[in-house]
């Protein structure tokens, strides 16, 4: 059983490494300080870099965490602290769950039709914050509800028991002890959002140039690697590569934040 069972885990992990592999032989040989400086260059031509991706990608990732954290932490404090016994509850926890479930692409689609195409904000690094808001809030609201489900109970009356109230012993007592694992969700989240693609198609669009405000089109890892990885030009296909090797580094980063983080969990 127990030789079976590492097998399953070593099979798990051979997808995991040779994705890594290849990410790392093909992307790293372009990386320079160009890569980080410079706009992408025309197609065929050599050198520039994908300076515009990599911020245009913080930028929408920032407004998407800027829209989901409150209401996703909000929302979990509802959920595990004033909810006992609430039908509503039940409901938004169900939800979440499907939410979580939703396709990225259906997302994107939906803020198209809101933003989009009724021309409230047009394609920009908004609405495409707002398509990657609806992805991480599963995210933010399921950690953050069992991050708080997890400080005992005894903490609670303590605090009641010295006179704290309700809303006292949640902000000052429960919510910090539980903020690592908090901080642990929301870079999952973001961690997520960073490489989604198919909603920044429908909303965010993309742009040749430096980010020109964040009602206009904007470029990102993402969308830039889907371009110029089905071009027929070997320089942009580097630069695929390139921004793919950038994207796992930020993955892998967010993830070891998320560790670090976990470790300091008090309860």
């Amino acid at each position: 059983m127990t030789t079976l069972a590492s097998l399953c885990m070593v099979g798990t992990l051979i997808p995991l490494v040779l994705v890594l592999a290849l990410v790392l032989v093909r992307g790293i040989g372009r990386l320079d300080l160009n890569l980080f400086t410079q706009l992408p260059p025309p197609p065929g031509l050599e050198g520039g870099g994908i300076a515009n991706a990599i911020l245009g990608t913080l930028i929408v990732v920032l407004i998407a965490t800027l829209i989901s954290v409150p209401f996703g932490i909000m929302t979990a404090i509802y959920l595990a602290e004033f909810s006992e016994g609430s039908k509503l509850a039940e409901n938004v926890r169900f939800a979440t769950n499907v939410l979580s479930g939703v396709p990225s692409i259906i997302a994107g689609v939906f803020v198209y039709a809101l933003l989009v195409r009724s021309g409230w904000t047009g394609y920009s690094a908004v609405a495409g914050g707002v398509a990657l808001s609806i992805l991480m809030l599963p995210t933010i609201i399921r950690t953050t509800d069992e991050a708080l489900k997890i400080v005992p109970q005894e903490v609670r009356w303590a605090s009641v028991g010295v006179g704290a109230s309700n809303y006292q012993t949640v902000l000052t007592v429960v919510l910090p002890a539980a903020i690592p694992a908090i901080i642990t969700g929301v870079t999952l989240a973001i961690a997520r959002a960073a490489g989604e693609t198919a909603p920044l198609i429908f909303t965010a669009l993309f742009s040749q140039f430096w980010p020109n405000g964040i009602f206009n089109p904007i470029a990102s890892l993402a969308v830039l690697v889907y371009n110029f990885a089905i071009v027929p030009f070997e320089p942009q296909q580097e630069l695929a590569w390139a921004g793919a090797f950038i994207l796992v580094l930020l993955v892998l980063a967010t993830s070891i934040a998320a560790r670090l983080a976990t470790r300091r969990r008090t309860y």
